[in-house]
């Protein structure tokens, strides 16, 4: 059997950090069997879904490095939903009810009052042509619930939570058609699924319950349950849950304001809530060589933001100046290996080539000192050796050494107390502006 699983965002938004992790389990899970990653675009909420956002997720999954096999829009089926839907309907399984939000509510509340689980308790399916016909002429329109079949448990061996069972008594008969005609998700995602013959359904462990719900509505239509996998949901550092910023934030967000290289976030993401260690991948490949269900968890993953900012640095110091050379605005390779260990993400070069650059404010406290280090400078121009052989000059005539020695030197020329090997940056800031720094000018 061929692998065949789906990524289902809804244009309604920007894809989170939440949304990206499921694509990521879908897209790894696919790429190990060499099957198919299906990238399903759920538009049917036509009122919010946009082309923007619609195009900021395929721009977003491009960035990441999933490529979809296959894609198509909901809103594109809409015949074939409506034909499913009649079908349902000829079979007793959908059935109207009338209930205003608030009414759903207050029955709600009524129950749990009583210390009842709050399911739905049909009503819609005892009324009469009378009530429906009084109904509509106050204005009403039905919303459509799917009759599940009760009593009756659903059941399947979960890929990543093992034996499940879920007792459908429990859970209230879903409605698939809101009053405005409009389709929840529900519906549609299943013969979504039976069409494109979805192998796997791979998402986070809230859909539990809706999964058994669907395995109903499956097999009312003549399909049959993929096998599922749900995973732990997302949490912070420390349990908690996901702060607005980091867990709402957009990956576009990741990218652009933060500045974070893609694999920092792959490699987080693919890793986490799994057994295996989080280390800073710079292929792919090997996050898919070692997927696999049975190293995820049951516990919640937690989601440190520093962890990832501290993965993105060390990417960085790994990444060769060809596989960035695109994006460094013209620097060249000397510049880019002398300042990658010190930069945590790509944009901070900026600083860097500004300090090489100029101009910088010199920090001198102590002008003699300054002036030694001036008249010890090598003549000629400076190379790889220049900066030891220059700061032994120093040590020998000023009889200063260690971090006495080489902080002053440092604040004189980069105006800053820490930063790239003084060794290789001072061939790049080069011996005229030197000079000037040393003589505590801004060069």
């Amino acid at each position: 059997m061929s692998v065949k699983v789906r990524f289902a965002p809804s244009p309604t938004g920007r894809l989170h950090v939440g949304n990206i992790r499921a694509a990521l389990v879908n897209w790894l899970f696919a790429k190990q069997q060499e099957g198919v990653f299906i990238l399903r675009i759920d538009d049917t909420d036509r009122d919010r879904s946009t082309k923007e956002n619609e195009d900021a997720i395929h721009e977003d999954l491009k960035w990441l490095g999933l490529n979809w096999d296959e894609t198509f829009r909901q809103s594109d089926r809409f015949d074939r939903y409506n034909a499913v839907v009649a079908d349902l309907k000829a079979k007793g399984l959908l059935y109207p009810c009338f209930e205003t939000t608030e009414e759903l509510d207050m029955k709600r509340k009524i129950q749990m009052g009583r210390g009842m689980p709050p399911v739905y308790d049909r009503a819609g399916l005892s009324l009469t042509n009378e009530q429906i016909t009084a109904f509509k002429a106050e204005g009403r329109k039905p919303h459509w619930r799917f009759r599940l079949t009760t009593p009756a448990r659903v059941e399947w061996t979960d890929l990543i939570r093992g034996p499940v069972s879920i007792d459908m008594e429990s859970v209230s008969d879903p409605i698939l058609i809101r009053a405005d005609g409009s389709f929840l998700y529900t519906l549609p995602s299943v013969v979504d699924d039976v069409d494109y013959k979805i192998t796997h359904i791979v998402r986070g462990e809230d859909h539990v319950t809706n999964s058994a719900v669907q395995g109903q509505i499956f097999e009312a239509i003549g399909g049959k349950m993929p096998k599922m996998a749900h995973f732990a949901m997302l949490a912070g550092k420390g349990g908690e849950a996901l702060s607005k910023r980091l867990g709402s934030m957009s990956i576009g967000s990741y990218r652009d304001e933060i500045g974070l290289e893609p694999m920092s976030v792959i490699s987080l993401l693919g890793r986490l809530g799994t057994s295996l260690p989080i280390t800073a991948f710079l292929n792919p490949q090997e996050l898919i060589e070692t997927f696999d269900f049975s190293t995820f968890s049951r516990g919640v993953a937690k989601l440190d933001p520093q962890e990832i900012e501290h993965l993105n640095a060390k990417i960085l110091h790994q990444t060769s100046f060809n596989d960035v050379i695109d994006r460094l605005d013209g620097a060249d390779e000397n510049f880019w290996n002398a300042v990658r260990p010190n930069i945590k993400k790509l944009s901070d070069i900026k600083e860097w080539a500004r300090i090489i650059e100029g101009p910088v404010t010199p920090l001198i406290d102590n002008p003699e000192f300054a002036h030694a280090a001036l008249e010890a400078l090598p003549q000629g121009e400076f190379n790889a050796s220049t900066w030891k052989d220059w700061t032994n000059r120093v040590k020998e005539t000023t009889g200063i050494k260690g971090k006495e020695l080489f902080k002053p030197l440092r604040l004189i020329l980069t105006g800053q107390g820490f930063g790239p090997d003084l060794g290789t940056l001072l061939p790049l800031i080069g011996r005229e502006t030197a000079i000037k720094r040393l003589q505590g000018e801004e060069a």
